[in-house]
């Protein structure tokens, strides 16, 4: 377990159980949870032992509710800009590098959302390989009604597991879905009652722990890669169109040089 009480880390043999614990604040993240999800992607990473990850949240209420309000207040990821351009998407590609890292882990990571998943944690559980959730759960990305463009690469990975079509209607309108709808567009695997969720999810994690990890390591591997070759780009693309609408800047001058290689 990790000292950052915000993001805990319980390995049982070869399985290891990620939990977002602010569950007072439906585990909103906060800068100590980025800082966590950071530190135990790298810990998972430096455990060989470690053959499959489960991610949950703490509670009976939510996975996450996303950005906790008073982060954004305080100049996290929805007020980059107020640092300059420059710092803004530093800061801003930093925080989308926390999440690929679960994204680009050798071993299988299972989410296991058990309520409200929204903002923040939506495009986190894109980042998990496989998604699992309980009949109450509830999907949402509200940044746009609230003025934001989604800025932790929802816009290049959204439209790669549900296409572009119903990734355009969830991003543009903000509107809720609710695990039905959910599963029926493919953002999830299963839906299950809430007491069968982690037992589920623990099931299809031995079943995948059992495998060769190397194999497993190598077909999640050549899968993220069929799925998303452009991504790099795609998301220093969503960077600076995120910030760009909001400063009225055009693309940063390292954008365009990445333009230019490509």
């Amino acid at each position: 377990m990790t000292d950052n009480q915000t993001v805990l880390l319980t390995i049982d043999g070869t399985m290891a159980t990620v939990t977002l614990n602010r569950p007072e604040a439906m585990n909103a993240f906060n800068q100590d949870s980025y800082r966590g999800l950071m530190d135990v992607a790298q810990k998972i990473k430096e455990t060989p032992e470690i053959r499959v990850v489960i991610m949950t949240g703490a509670g009976d209420r939510a996975f996450s509710a996303g950005m906790d309000l008073k982060m954004i207040a305080g100049g996290g990821s929805g007020s980059a800009l107020l640092g300059g351009y420059r710092d803004g998407f530093d800061r801003l590609y930093g925080l989308k590098s926390i999440f690929t890292m679960y994204e680009e882990l050798a071993v299988p990571v299972i989410a296991a959302i058990n309520g409200f998943c929204l903002g923040a944690a939506f495009e986190l559980s894109l980042c998990c390989d496989i998604r699992l959730c309980i009949e109450q759960a509830v999907f949402a990305l509200p940044e746009m009604p609230l003025g934001v463009i989604p800025d932790l690469g929802s816009t290049q990975r959204l439209p790669r597991i549900v296409g572009p079509a119903y990734a355009k209607e969830l991003i543009i309108t903000g509107r809720r879905i609710n695990a039905l709808e959910a599963l029926r567009i493919n953002l999830v695997n299963h839906v299950y009652p809430k007491d069968q969720l982690m037992p589920e999810a623990r099931k299809l994690a031995e079943e995948m722990a059992k495998l060769n990890p190397r194999h497993v390591s190598g077909a999640k591997r050549a899968v993220n890669m069929a799925m998303s070759t452009p991504l790099d780009w795609g998301l220093r693309l969503e960077t600076d169109i995120c910030l760009g609408a909001g400063s009225g800047q055009s693309f940063s001058a390292e954008a365009q040089k990445f333009i230019q290689k490509k």
